[in-house]
């Protein structure tokens, strides 16, 4: 099962980018902890079954973007 902060961060991150201000301030307000601690948490969702199924199309994206970057960084 999904704990309510993990489904905030994935609710967030489905939205963000339509909401005014800066990302990482808009994290601290809404959210109320760091853009580090927010990333960590959101990286750490990315092979957690709930989370898949509570939003498999933000945790797709986020995963097609995550091996991108390893395969651009020759990881």
């Amino acid at each position: 099962m999904l704990d309510q902060f993990s489904r905030e961060i994935l609710d967030f991150e489905r939205i963000w980018w339509l909401l005014p201000g800066p990302k990482d301030e808009m994290i601290a307000e809404r959210l109320g902890c760091s853009a580090a601690d927010y990333y960590d948490h959101l990286l750490s969702l990315l092979d957690h079954a709930p989370a898949r199924d509570y939003d498999p199309l933000t945790i797709h994206r986020l995963r097609r973007i995550r091996a991108s970057a390893n395969r651009a960084s020759g990881a």
